[in-house]
């Protein structure tokens, strides 16, 4: 998992778009700003998967306090398994997704998410999200093994071959986080 970041000038919140009233809307707009990839996976977000609005402190769904910073679309599998206000509150303290300083405690490292033992709501935030889940694990290792053994044999640099699938292909371009760490490189969401 990555640092979310939230735009100041999303229309969501020029729009004043409140759930659930503007579901619709508020999904399709978070999919545009999240790039199609799931905010808790990192994986690509597909017509065919059941996408759901993720309100990150499910205590405040249908609250006045609740709104577009709490709010990330993810897979409807991985909403479900985390679970509502009892399992949240059992988990407090947590680091919040948007938190500045997030990828400075929860660190990836051969594909896998760790911090500093002493580092409670970074610890309790990587098992409340089950972000070493071991499938999603298998998952993520396996992506960037298979992407460099294509980057090898196309004998190109790392940067090149992510650009170029990510112009002819975009929805085989997900995992962020593992491949900027394991290749050293920025992924390009905006063209230019």
């Amino acid at each position: 998992m990555r640092r979310q970041t939230k735009n100041k000038n999303s229309v969501i919140v020029s729009n004043g778009w409140k759930y659930p009233n503007h579901t619709t809307e508020i999904q399709k707009q978070l999919l545009a700003e999240q790039n199609a990839i799931c905010a808790y996976t990192e994986t690509y977000l597909g017509r065919t998967d059941k996408k759901e609005i993720e309100h990150f402190n499910p205590t405040l769904k249908n609250t006045e306090q609740d709104g577009y910073q709490n709010w990330f679309l993810v897979k409807a599998q991985w909403n479900n398994e985390k679970g509502s206000a009892p399992r949240w509150l059992k988990h407090q303290p947590l680091i919040h997704p948007t938190a500045n300083d997030f990828e400075d405690r929860i660190i990836y490292l051969d594909g896998e998410y760790i911090c500093d033992p002493e580092d409670e709501e970074a610890d309790k935030l990587i098992k409340y999200l089950k972000l070493n889940d071991e499938e999603l694990t298998a998952d993520r290792k396996n992506y960037i093994e298979r992407r460099r053994e294509a980057i090898n044999n196309r004998n190109i640099t790392a940067q090149e071959y992510f650009d170029s699938l990510f112009e002819k292909e975009p929805n085989r371009v997900y995992f962020i986080r593992a491949i900027e760490t394991e290749f050293a490189i920025t992924i390009q969401f905006v063209k230019n």
